[in-house]
């Protein structure tokens, strides 16, 4: 199952916040995708992958928009 969000319009630390939370609630395996535009996502949420035990799967980017995809850890 893939769950996607749309952080557009929120600001560090919010994009990740909202990821904790949606993961928190997810089974291990599964996809969250979260559409951002805050330039410093594309920093904080490969980091909080890799501090939580997620696997950040990448970043597709279009113009000020990224697309990151996430697996559950």
């Amino acid at each position: 199952m893939t769950t996607r969000y749309d952080a557009r319009g929120l600001i560090c630390p919010l994009p990740v916040l909202r990821a904790r939370k949606l993961l928190g609630a997810m089974a291990p395996g599964e996809l969250l995708e979260i559409e951002t535009d805050d330039p410093v996502a594309r920093i904080d949420l490969p980091h909080f992958c890799l501090e939580a035990g997620h696997a950040h799967l990448g970043i597709v980017e279009e113009g000020e928009t990224q697309l990151h995809r996430i697996r559950r850890g």
